[in-house]
């Protein structure tokens, strides 16, 4: 999820591997392919793990139409550059566009065999914040959900983490239900086909909620609502100016409104993919505000959690972990 008008689509899926010998017009040729919608050849250089989250090569073309209508003519390209990043090669290309106040960001990241390991399109942004990197989290917070859960985003750095450009979400998480490699079974169009669709989100510690919006339908998978980015959520004042925020709640499921004081490990609603957001997933994310779309994001330690079947008793949850909640993780 992001508040600006164009965002995140694919993810990164593959383990780290060493540096690909990567043509250096690769980066330059598929952004003009997916500028003029020619998706095919970009969905055949893209990993399988790639096209396994994404589910067919539709949903890609769909988004290339979405960023075509949305920004408008291309303009002139500012610069386009290579660099590395984790072990994964990253190819970032910046343009002006006609409907765009910003300049674009075309972002494209390469394993080892030189597939495409992730993808995202969105408006430029200056250096992460470094304004909370050293700040202390006061509220003790456990994971919201029940069972496994995929860390889709996480981390601190861009090849981790796409929020890390976005002030009020540096720190946020996305997070869903991973099986066999893949977030769905069956008919990628449909939500009941999306593992984590449904499952119970609960609240991570106490506090008095502060919003709550129930009445946004869910999106079919593909298609996102920019008009409003967190979709149904719920945002929780824990004092000490934290706030918790999660999205993408399934439309009728909140099970809390503005006012009510919440305890650690209370159903707040059912996992949902309302909002502006490629499918079904929880986001979360802690802020110092109780508005989305304002204030910094913050550090969001869990407290007691395994991570890839390890216990961890405190700490951040990063991209590609297994995550389930631990009673006995102190």
């Amino acid at each position: 999820m992001f508040r600006t008008m164009i965002t995140i689509f694919c993810v990164l899926w593959a383990a780290m591997p060493a540096r690909a010998d990567v043509d250096p017009d690769l980066g330059l040729q598929l952004s003009e392919l997916f500028l003029a919608g020619e998706t095919e050849a970009i969905w055949a250089q893209m990993a399988s793990k790639m096209q396994s989250a994404l589910g067919d090569a539709a949903k890609l073309n769909a988004f290339s139409q979405q960023v075509q209508i949305q920004a408008g003519s291309a303009g002139e390209v500012i610069n386009e550059e290579w660099s590395e990043e984790q072990g994964f090669d990253i190819f970032r290309r910046i343009q002006n566009f006609e409907n765009s106040p910003q300049p674009l960001v075309f972002h494209w990241t390469f394993d080892a065999k030189g597939q495409i390991a992730g993808f995202f399109v969105r408006p430029q942004q200056g250096e992460p914040s470094q304004a909370f990197e050293d700040y202390q989290t006061r509220t003790e917070l456990r994971v919201p959900f029940s069972g496994e859960w995929f860390v889709f985003w996480g981390g601190r750095e861009r090849a981790q983490n796409y929020h890390v450009d976005a002030v009020d979400q540096r720190y946020a998480y996305d997070i869903l239900v991973i099986r066999n490699g893949k977030s769905f079974e069956g008919d990628p169009l449909s939500l009941d086909s999306y593992f984590c669709f449904g499952q119970e989100i609960l609240t991570p510690a106490g506090g008095t909620v502060v919003a709550a919006v129930d009445g946004l339908p869910d999106q079919v998978p593909g298609q996102m609502d920019s008009a409003n980015p967190p979709g149904n959520h719920v945002i929780i004042n824990h004092g000490n100016e934290e706030y918790s925020l999660l999205a993408h709640f399934q439309q009728g499921s909140v099970a809390v409104k503005e006012g009510d004081v919440v305890e650690a490990g209370q159903l707040l609603g059912l996992c949902g993919n309302s909002g502006n957001t490629s499918e079904p997933h929880l986001h979360y994310h802690l802020q110092n505000a109780d508005t989305f779309g304002h204030g910094h994001g913050l550090p969001a330690p869990f407290s007691s959690y395994m991570a890839d079947g390890e216990k961890i008793p405190y700490g951040e949850l990063v991209k590609g972990q297994v995550i389930s909640p631990c009673d006995d993780c102190e």
